[in-house]
Formats: structure tokens, C-alpha cells, sequence
């Protein structure tokens, strides 16, 4: 983003997406010809220069050069550290950015719309080379956010958007496996756990339209008691969406959460009312978090692939900074790549027959 003065002072925003506009090129391209990349093709570096002129786009040179100048240092943007989930990740990334010599400022944003937007445009881009970004707060409304000058890859489904880097994950296909599972071991009430109504781009509203799936092409009918909605993901969210729902009389015999902490707060709320897992009630978790495997019983999850998602993300990142074109996509092209989930299964559900397993 950049500024241009106004007739009678005060300053106009310019940003990437209106430089794109007047070019007729994607905001990738631009910020390729901002930023020199070699492989853009010198009619299309004309046009964009022409437009840069004619809108009095101002580039930041400083933290341009400190950027070009690689500072070897690369920031990881994450909601909260205390989530295994990014507790893992964040983990995961710093291990594969070491093995390609880059080091990684971890940033949570504590759920913060304001704190996310930060992460993006602050003063502290100038001493990074780039950025890996998974948002929670921001919504499709907030797109023209990503619209930054500098590398950035997207990590997660929370906005859908062709113009950025973006390493997803099987948020529908994963939940949808899951409940699939649960149905196959001979569960007919199945609850979800965690959705945010209204959601639809988030990882709530992805894994909560994954269960949907699984019952229609089950022939299983909707229930709308069997849906537990929750602010957060955290433990005890888990325990008290559990509870709530016990306690007006609705007993599931299967659980869908929609992350292994909700889980395991579903566990502990189950057998504290008496109940057994998984003879009464079978459990399964999403994100495969360390500690999964060591509750009691053992969870059943599905596996996000998380380590492919740190290699993946760090390898494209790193491909931009040093101005390589990842997975040899074309000029002005982003790259979208999704990483397969897996089920893992442990002893929180009910066994399946071997011949029937998904």
C-alpha cells in the first residue's frame, strides 16, 4: 500500500489492487514488478510501470531494499499459541525454515481483527522477508487485506482468494470422513461440536459443511439438537457445549468435535454423566494434536497433515524471496495447493470391520 497527495492536503490511499486494475494485470504481477522479479515479461513490466506513474503509486523503498537485501528472518502469523494445533505448526515451520536457513518470528494475534491487520501491514514488515499467514478474524469481506508487497502465503482455508499463495487443508473433506466413520461403526446420533452459525469460509463452517455431507449421502436426517455451537475451541468450550447438550435430555451415541480439544472436553463431560466411550458414546477429534493419542480412551482423529502443510508453505515462501516462480507456475499466477487428511484410529470409537474401513 502505498500514499498519493490530494489536491488540498491530506493523502489518498493508492494501493496494489487499483495499480492492477489501471494495468489490466493481477495484483501478483504488480507486486512482481515492484519487487524485480525476473521471469515477468518486459511488456508487462511497461504496463504496470505505466500504471504505477499515472496513479502516483509511491513504493516503499526501505523496507523494499531491507527485504531484497534478505534479512533471513520470516514471521509465522498465527491466532494462539496455546491450540496445539498452532503450537504444532508453528513448531513444524520453524524446523523446515532452519533446514532452508531462514529464521521465524512466531506472532499470535490472540483472536484479534485488529491484531491480524497488524500482522499485515505493520512497521514491522520492513525486517522480514516474508510472511506465513493463518487468520481467524478476518472475513471474505477483508481480501483486499492480503494485498501486501511483500511475500505472503496464506496457511488454512479462512479466505478464498486466487491472488495469494495458499497452502489449504481437507477442513470438508476431513470432517466429512470423519462422520463417515462414525456412521460405518453404527452410530445414528451423531452430534457436532464447535460450529460458529452463519460461518461459511472459516475452518467451523468448512468442517461443520464436511458433516452435513456425510449425513445427506448417508440418508440420515439433519438434527438440529445434535449441533452444539461453541465461541472458541478450547477444552473447556468442549465440556460445556457437552453438557448443555446432556442436559436437555439429547444423548448422542457418536461425536463429531470439531478440533481434539472440543474432544477431549466432550470426553471428560461424557464420563463424568457415567457414560462409556466409546460403548455409549464414541468420540472423534480433527487435528491429530500431540496429546490425542494420550487421553483415555485414546482419541480418534483425522490427521490434517500438518507436516506437509510447514514443508509446503516454507518451500513457497521461500521460492518467492528469492524470486523463483514455485512449482513453475506461470507469471502472475499464484500458487494453490491442498494438503490430504488422513483418519487416524484409536480407541474413542467403536471398531469397524476391516472391509468396510474408509
Amino acid at each position: 500500500m502505498a500514499r498519493k497527495a490530494s489536491g488540498r492536503g491530506g493523502e489518498q490511499v493508492v494501493t496494489m489492487k487499483e495499480v492492477a486494475k489501471e494495468a489490466g494485470v493481477s495484483i501478483k504481477t504488480v507486486s512482481n514488478v515492484v519487487n524485480d522479479y525476473q521471469f515477468v515479461s518486459d511488456a508487462t513490466r511497461n504496463k504496470v510501470n505505466a500504471a504505477i506513474e499515472k496513479l502516483g503509486y509511491v513504493i516503499n523503498v526501505s523496507a523494499r531494499n531491507l527485504r531484497t537485501g534478505s534479512t533471513g528472518i520470516i514471521a509465522l502469523v498465527v491466532p494462539d499459541l496455546q491450540m496445539p494445533y498452532f503450537a504444532q505448526l508453528s513448531s513444524l515451520v520453524i524446523e523446515e525454515a532452519k533446514k532452508l536457513g531462514l529464521r521465524v518470528i512466531v506472532e499470535p494475534t490472540l483472536y484479534s481483527r485488529d491484531g491480524e491487520i497488524e500482522a499485515l501491514h505493520g512497521s514491522q514488515q520492513a525486517m522480514l522477508d516474508g510472511v506465513i499467514y493463518s487468520p481467524l478474524e478476518l472475513g471474505q469481506e477483508d481480501v483486499d487485506q492480503l494485498n501486501v508487497d511483500y511475500p505472503l502465503v496464506l496457511v488454512g482455508e479462512r479466505m478464498f482468494t486466487d491472488q495469494v499463495d495458499h497452502v489449504a487443508t481437507e477442513n470438508v473433506e476431513g470432517a466429512k470422513r470423519a462422520t463417515s466413520y462414525l456412521l460405518q461403526t453404527g452410530c445414528k446420533r451423531i452430534a457436532v461440536l464447535g460450529v460458529h452459525p452463519g460461518e461459511q469460509v472459516g475452518s467451523a463452517g468448512l468442517r461443520f459443511r464436511g458433516y452435513r455431507e456425510a449425513l445427506d449421502e448417508a440418508g440420515v436426517p439433519f438434527d438440529e439438537r445434535l449441533v452444539a455451537p461453541t465461541g472458541k475451541w478450547h477444552r473447556i468450550d468442549g465440556v460445556n457445549a457437552m453438557n448443555e447438550m446432556l442436559d436437555t435430555g439429547v444423548v448422542p451415541d457418536g461425536v463429531v468435535a470439531l478440533n481434539d480439544m472440543l474432544a477431549s472436553g466432550a470426553m471428560h463431560a461424557i464420563q463424568m454423566r457415567g457414560l462409556r466411550i466409546p460403548e455409549d458414546v464414541s468420540v472423534i477429534g480433527f487435528d491429530n494434536s500431540d496429546d490425542s493419542q494420550y487421553l483415555s480412551p485414546a482419541l480418534t482423529t483425522i490427521s490434517p497433515g500438518l507436516d506437509a502443510v510447514a514443508r509446503m508453505s516454507v518451500k513457497v515462501l521461500k521460492d518467492r524471496i528469492d524470486r523463483v516462480a514455485p512449482f513453475d507456475v506461470s507469471e502472475g499466477e499464484s500458487v494453490f495447493r491442498k494438503v490430504s487428511s488422513k483418519l487416524v484410529v484409536r480407541q474413542s470409537t467403536k471398531p469397524l470391520n476391516m472391509a468396510t474401513m474408509v
